[in-house]
Order: structure tokens, then C-alpha cells, then sequence
């Protein structure tokens, strides 16, 4: 019986969502025997510095495209959101698996449980490791002080709830959603309140580019909605140059054959922001075998079984918004976030 070795980070979320692609995969394939290999990553062990500040693209997923180059393991699973808009050479996204929400979440220290972010008192301290969350919530709450908070989910929501520190903390709804903890979710933030990231909600299966076997394998997960609106996403932050170190934010939908994607970015205390919407006629395929095309990869991604056609409009969106935004000025206000994060 053939063995596939799956790679993933160690931590709970991480291994539920390895978990549950697996499960997929073993109902499509029964013949076939699947092996998990949890491991760290540098932003697991790095937990004593902003995200921001440690200038890695590949914090989550270095050491697990190691672990595929040195032939370790055949796959690894991760959130989309932490795989970098460019990919070292040799590896490719093979699968985005259907989106769950891409929403921002606020938990609520105990105490304030039933309150909303405009209802915390004044200078209440709002923890959130991500740049994009707080500039834009500084914007629309200024009466709230956000502070960096990191570690995993459990880690974060443990220095919540003992540490008299933070009132509320930011995370993504999908995360709480897949640890079975919606019951701590005090407030989902809609996209007039906080745009989400590139790709967050969803699950990338990150491959050997040549591994046609394993490419074969896991392109039955792509999930056509999703990929088209990540492609447009991923395109708009790769042509922006955006990263971990600065606020960059977006919103998709899909609705009667036109992909819409919203994207902003801000100054770092949110002060200034600029964001625009485009549309383009998209129309989601039923999956479809073609025969072998070439593979091109857009923004690191292999979707052989959806038309080209499509992927390539989902890209040309992201590209047209992000050189709407620039020729706008968004790279000054790009380049200063930069700037003053790395002054920091």
C-alpha cells in the first residue's frame, strides 16, 4: 500500500486542519495510506516578536518546504494566508480546499463578555499580532489601544482570559471555527470594519512543482469559487509588494458570473487609507479534466482542472486594482508603513 506522508506545523489548529484534508483525501483514494509529520516552523518558536518585525516571508513554512525538497514528505498543509504570493522554486499551491468565513473575530475577556469593540471603555487594550487589524480597527475605534499579542490560538486566548492585560483579542472566525470554539466569538467584523487578508479562510496543499503523481492527487480539492477569488487576491498583494510588514486588506465575492474584489491599504495607525473595488466577468467552472496543459503557475498556484481562461481574469483583477492603487498613491503609503515598522 502506497504511503503519503503529510507534513504540518505541531500546533492543534494546524493539526485539525492537516486532519481534515486527510480525512478528504482518504475517502477519495481508500487505497491509499496516509502518514501525518508534525514539525516546527521559525514562527513557532519565535514567539517574543511581532510578526511584523522578524522580516521572514516564510515564517510558518520554511522548515516544512524542507522537509518536501529533501523528499520528507509529499505534502504539506497549511492557511493560505501563510503562504508567501511568491514561492521558492520547485514548489507550487496544488489545492486551495473551500473557503470557510473570512472573517475577523473579537473574543472578549470574560469581563466583557456581551460588549462590542465601539461599547469597550476608553483605552481598553485590544491585542492583535496582525499590522492590517490594527490599522484599520485603529481607524474606526480610535478610542481603543491596540497592542501585539502572538502565540497559537490556544496560547493567545490562555493570556486573554489570566492575564489582566488585554479586554479583547482579534483572530480569524475560521481558526475558532475549526477548534470548535465559536462560543467564544463576541463579534464578527464585517468588511466595513475590517477587511480580511489575502487567502485567510481557506487551506493551500503545498506540493513538489514536478510531482505530477502528487499534483494529481490533491488537485481534486481545489474548490473553484475559492481559488478564483485567492488568485485575484494573491495577484492584487504580489503586485503590490505587500507582506506581514505592511496593512494590506481585501474582500472578494462571486455574484451572477462577476468575481468582485475589493483591496485597501493603510498607514500603519490607519490615519491614512485608500481602497477601491474593480469587477471582472468570471464564470466559475463545474470542474472539468482537460487534457494536459501546460502548467503555469499564477501567484504559486497549480489548478489543472480549471479553465485557464478563468484563472487568468481572476489574475489580471488582482493586477488592474493593485496599478489602480498605486497609480493612486498607495506605494507611499506602502513604503512609510515599511519604513516605520522597521524603525521600530
Amino acid at each position: 500500500m502506497r504511503v503519503i506522508r503529510v507534513g504540518t506545523r505541531k500546533s492543534q489548529l494546524a493539526r485539525i486542519q492537516t486532519d481534515s484534508v486527510v480525512a478528504t483525501l482518504k475517502a477519495l483514494y481508500p487505497g491509499l495510506q496516509f502518514e501525518i509529520i508534525a514539525m516546527s516552523t521559525t514562527g513557532d518558536k519565535i514567539l517574543d516578536t511581532a510578526l511584523s518585525k522578524i522580516g521572514e516571508k516564510s515564517l510558518f513554512t520554511k522548515e516544512l518546504e524542507l522537509a518536501l525538497e529533501r523528499n520528507e514528505v509529499d505534502l504539506v498543509v497549511h492557511s493560505l494566508k501563510d503562504l508567501p504570493t511568491v514561492l521558492p522554486p520547485g514548489f507550487t499551491i496544488g489545492a486551495i480546499c473551500k473557503r470557510e468565513s473570512p472573517y475577523d473575530a473579537v473574543v472578549f475577556h470574560p469581563k466583557f463578555v456581551g460588549k462590542t469593540l465601539e461599547t469597550l471603555p476608553e483605552k481598553s487594550v485590544v491585542g492583535t499580532s496582525s499590522l492590517r487589524r490594527a490599522a484599520q480597527l485603529q481607524r474606526k475605534f480610535p478610542h481603543l489601544e491596540f497592542k501585539s499579542i502572538r502565540g497559537n490560538l490556544n496560547t493567545r486566548l490562555r493570556k486573554l482570559d489570566e492575564l489582566q492585560e488585554f479586554s479583547a483579542i482579534i483572530l480569524a472566525a475560521a481558526g475558532l471555527q475549526r477548534m470548535g470554539w465559536q462560543n467564544r466569538v463576541g463579534q464578527i467584523l464585517h468588511p466595513e470594519e475590517c477587511m480580511y487578508a489575502v487567502g485567510q479562510g481557506a487551506l493551500g496543499v503545498e506540493v513538489r512543482a514536478k510531482d505530477q503523481d502528487i499534483l494529481d492527487l490533491v488537485g481534486v480539492l481545489h474548490d473553484p469559487e475559492t481559488l478564483l477569488r485567492c488568485i485575484a487576491e494573491r495577484a492584487f498583494l504580489r503586485h503590490l509588494e505587500g507582506g506581514c510588514s505592511v496593512p494590506v486588506a481585501v474582500h472578494t465575492a462571486m455574484k451572477d458570473g462577476q468575481l468582485y474584489l475589493t483591496g485597501g491599504v493603510w498607514s500603519l495607525n490607519g490615519a491614512d487609507s485608500m481602497q477601491e473595488t474593480m469587477q471582472a466577468t468570471i464564470h466559475v467552472p463545474a470542474q472539468h479534466e482537460d487534457g494536459p496543459e501546460d502548467d503555469p503557475q499564477l501567484v504559486g498556484i497549480t489548478a489543472r482542472n480549471i479553465p485557464q481562461q478563468a484563472q487568468l481574469a481572476a489574475e489580471s483583477l488582482g493586477i488592474s486594482l493593485a496599478t489602480l492603487l498605486l497609480n493612486k498613491g498607495a506605494k507611499n503609503i506602502l513604503d512609510v508603513a515599511r519604513q516605520l515598522n522597521d524603525a521600530h
